[in-house]
């Protein structure tokens, strides 16, 4: 390889001048002295100025030329890459971009709020006067500027997602129940989050809104006259609420020696000992149902789901529907009637509706009622036998019902006493399917049997039936002449499997006739299983099938529904072995999830006891 060598640089002496062959000789007037003296208390006018500047200009140029410096040059520069052709074409974008054209944006960035308040006068005077007209004419674009719509998602991601009152789609969704109810419409009510409400009048508008639509009203005298009072005052927030709940209190404290005010339930004195001699008793300041209605058809507008709570203790009153001789009703024993209304959620509903007198009464005062839920608190042969009676006289107007008779999720070891005696006098099953004929959604908690679906085949009519989604959650299986130890429940009875088969049998040929079901859910919930995922279910949704099978099931839902597949079919639970006292061992091979395929078969294992590994 050749390397090219530069020759050192070699500088003559001070003494000795270097000289061009073509230079001109050097004379005394030519030649310029560098060191000129200056003079600074010597004034300096125009022409001076300009002397000097020619002179600097000419030694500029001088030392610049090449033949002032005597360093030899070094080699040249490589030429530069020739420019591209015209002829380049860039590559087409496809058409599946949503944007076939580049666009270019701006490639200079400007403040857009202060505007050329912020720019330097060097800056303004270089900048194109074009371009600042452009600036100025921009909007300044603020918080309050933005789009309703923009407002509305900044204050759902921070409240919460607000589920409409008045859409048919949020209201038929099988999960929206009694309970979520309770919540779905209820916003925080944190001061860190109210004070929001402070950032401007559009914010506080939206916010009140939210914090307005679900709230809870004390069932009293006082606390009516106190809510009427507020909202006469404050009468833009009245339209705001869509959700009022109201709850009756079922008990009030008694005071022997100082007697409060008439009307007050002020709470006794607490103490380090306990409450300071109190006792309570029957609440004597409570509203009547008259009262109710009346408060919020007068001062809720659009109110579309009311909540009536009655509470439940041993001994609990009944809630009065009138006051004698008040005349705030329209006819005798009638309820001021509130439009509005299409939700009706009914907890502690034994101390509200006890007849079918007082469903039709309720239900005469409001005319738009669509969905009903109803929610005992402790299970008894009253409420079978009073539901059984109002299920009968239930309006086609409701088109969703949802009811919870009992609410204890346990095993039992046999049947209730209370249940015999229901079964005594009616077959509940059959009361149930006569009103889920009319329905289009029925969502129940309770004891069903086979017939339930029997009977609901036999009365629907496939060309004009509505019912679209059947929810059941199993409490127990009713029997008939079982004996005590053979009507228990629990995944280690063989009898509750066997009639749990025959439920989802049952369910299966009724899709023969209930052709617009597009949802069956039978399941059963056990909260002291050892084995929680292997509580046994049933759940037919989107053409797809999970849950308990045998092959009965597999040859029923293929000769009803052909087009409805399984999603998994699997043999047995897990690894299974049995310890030195016999007892079965389960290593459970599915996770913590749903199980989706369970064998009807497999539970006979599980008949003799069951310890998991």
């Amino acid at each position: 390889m050749v390397m090219a060598v530069r020759e050192p640089v070699v500088f003559p002496p001070e003494d000795i001048v270097v000289r061009d062959a073509f230079d001109p000789p050097f004379t005394r007037d030519s030649y310029l002295p560098r060191d000129v003296p200056i003079d600074r208390n010597r004034g300096v006018d125009h022409d001076d100025e300009q002397d000097d500047e020619g002179t600097a200009s000419v030694e500029l140029a001088a030392i610049m030329t090449a033949t002032s410096t005597p360093v030899t040059p070094g080699p040249s520069s490589p030429p530069l890459e020739p420019p591209k052709s015209a002829d380049f074409i860039p590559p087409t974008r496809p058409s599946s971009t949503p944007f076939p054209n580049a666009q270019q944006g701006p490639s200079e960035i400007r403040c857009l709020t202060c505007q050329p308040a912020c720019l330097d006068s060097d800056v303004r005077l270089l900048q194109d006067p074009v371009a600042t007209t452009t600036i100025d004419e921009q909007p300044v674009l603020t918080l309050t500027q933005l789009p309703a719509e923009i407002h509305e998602c900044i204050l759902d991601h921070i409240f919460g997602y607000r589920v409409s009152t008045s859409s048919p789609s949020s209201l038929s969704i099988p999960s929206v129940n009694a309970r979520s109810w309770s919540t779905a419409l209820r916003h925080s009510r944190r001061k860190e989050l109210s004070n929001l409400a402070l950032v401007s009048p559009l914010w506080r508008d939206l916010i009140q809104e939210r914090l307005y639509r679900h709230i809870k009203l004390k069932a009293t005298v006082s606390a009516a006259n106190e809510v009427m009072s507020f909202f006469v005052q404050n009468t833009h927030l009245s339209t705001y609420v869509k959700h009022v709940e109201i709850w009756f209190p079922v008990f009030q404290p008694k005071f022997p020696h100082s007697i409060p005010e008439e009307g007050s339930l002020a709470l006794p004195t607490v103490s380090p000992e306990g409450i300071a001699s109190a006792t309570y008793g029957l609440p004597t300041d409570n509203a009547t149902m008259e009262e109710v209605f009346k408060l919020v058809g007068q001062t809720f507008p659009e109110a579309r789901v009311m909540t009536l709570e009655g509470g439940e203790r041993k001994k609990a009153p009944r809630v009065r529907y009138n006051v004698p001789g008040s005349g705030l009703a329209t006819v005798d024993g009638d309820l001021p009637q509130i439009p509005t209304i299409r939700t009706l959620i009914v907890k502690g509903q034994w101390n509200i509706i006890r007849q079918p007198k007082d469903w039709e009464t309720i239900s005469k005062a409001l005319p738009s009622l669509e969905e009903w839920h109803g929610t005992y608190a402790k299970p008894k042969s009253k409420s079978y036998l009073s539901m059984a009676n109002t299920l009968d006289k239930l309006d086609h107007k409701i088109t969703k019902l949802n009811l919870c008779l009992e609410c204890d999720y346990r095993r039992e070891i046999t049947c209730p006493p209370y249940y015999l005696k229901v079964c005594e006098q009616i077959h509940w099953c059959e009361n149930l399917a006569r009103a889920a004929s009319h329905l289009e959604h029925l969502s129940y908690t309770g004891r069903v049997c086979h017939s339930f679906f029997d009977i609901l085949a036999r009365c629907t009519n496939p060309r004009t039936t509505r019912l679209k989604t059947i929810d059941i959650t199993v409490k127990n299986c009713c029997r008939q002449n079982a004996q005590w130890n053979e009507s228990g429940s629990g995944i280690t009875d063989m009898h509750f499997i066997g009639a749990f088969e025959q439920l989802v049998l049952s369910g299966i040929r009724a899709l023969e006739r209930l052709k617009t079901v597009d949802l069956l859910r039978i399941r059963y919930v056990d909260l002291d299983s050892p084995v929680p995922p292997l509580n046994p279910y049933f759940l037919v949704r989107d053409g797809w099938c999970s849950g308990v099978w045998s092959e009965q099931i597999l040859e029923e839902i293929h000769r009803v529904r052909p087009n409805i597949r399984f999603k998994e079919i699997v043999d047995s639970f897990g690894e299974v072995g049995y310890n030195k006292e016999g007892r079965l061992i389960i290593s459970p091979d599915f996770p913590k999830s749903r199980v989706l395929s369970l064998k009807l078969a497999n539970y006979a294992m599980l008949a003799g006891g069951i310890t998991i590994l």
